[in-house]
Formats: C-alpha cells, structure tokens, sequence
C-alpha cells in the first residue's frame, strides 16, 4: 500500500478509535454491577459480569491501539512497517475484540446484517444503556472491520512471502 494511502488509513482508524473510546469510558464510567443487576437472579448478574468484562478489554485494546497509531503518526519518518503492524493489531484485537466477545453476551447475527436492522443480538435482553451502548459503537467496529479487512488474513500471508523471498 502506498505510504500516504498508509498514513491516511492510520488517521481514519485512529479518529474511529478515538470515538469509540469516549463512548465505551462514559458508559463504563457511569455504569456498575449493581446499577446493571436491578432484578438480582444469578443469570443476570453472571450476564453483566462478562459483558462488563469484554467492554473494558474493548476499551483497553482499543486504547493501546489508539496510542500506537498516535506514534505512527508522531514519527518524523513515516514507518510503514510499524503502521501496518499497528493495523494489523487493530483488526485482530479491538475488531475481533468487538464481534466476538469472550463472555457471549452479544453476537452477530450476519442474517441481518444487510436488512438494516440490527445485526447484534444478545444473550440475555439488557437494559437499555447496556443495549444502546453496543449499537452505538457497532458501526465504529464494523467500518474498522471493512477498512482493515486486507489485515484479516492477506497481511500475514503477504509477510510470509516476503520472508521467504528474503530466503530464496
């Protein structure tokens, strides 16, 4: 990729981050367990646990991610090596961080994806902060998602070949 095309995708991504990170620390910031358990069954508390839980790894992913691309864009020399690594971490941390969260209490359901409706569908139904606080960062990470998707599996298979071109 051609290096200003490089740097541009690093803004772009960085600038998503950055809003997805206000809207993931206000939600965290504002909301805890027990304001989140109103009915205290042992489901519903186990529910939020893990959906607090996969919210503040987004959150951390999303802000070592956002820090790094800050340094790809500091540099005096644009390096294009640590950009696409920064990139790559992107996708494969905050993206899949983001679709496929570790407690499961929300998922994709790709049915809906191209009917605009929404295309999260979650475990048990939250309360509406927990529900409006997913919606509204989901077009935050599926952008990223089709803006990085070269980072997907084309990236490591481009290095691969590169290394063993260096071999050859």
């Amino acid at each position: 990729m051609p290096a200003d095309n490089l740097q541009n995708l690093c803004a772009e991504t960085r600038d998503k981050l950055k809003s997805a990170i206000a809207i993931l620390e206000t939600f965290l910031n504002e909301h805890a367990l027990p304001q989140l358990t109103a009915e205290q069954d042992e489901e519903t508390v186990h529910f939020y646990k893990g959906f607090l839980s996969d919210l503040r790894h987004l959150l951390a992913f999303s802000e070592v991610s956002y820090e790094k691309l800050g340094i790809v864009q500091r540099r005096p020399n644009f390096d294009a090596d640590f950009a696409e690594k920064a990139l790559y971490n992107v996708y494969h941390r905050c993206v899949n961080s983001f679709f496929y969260p570790k407690n499961e209490s929300y998922s994709e359901d790709g049915r809906y994806a191209y009917t605009g409706q929404d295309a999260i569908r979650f475990r048990k139904k939250p309360v509406r902060p927990a529900r409006d606080v997913i919606l509204n960062i989901t077009k935050i990470y599926e952008e990223l998602r089709d803006d990085l998707a070269y980072y997907e599996s084309d990236y490591l298979t481009e290095r691969r070949m590169q290394a063993e071109r260096k071999h050859a």
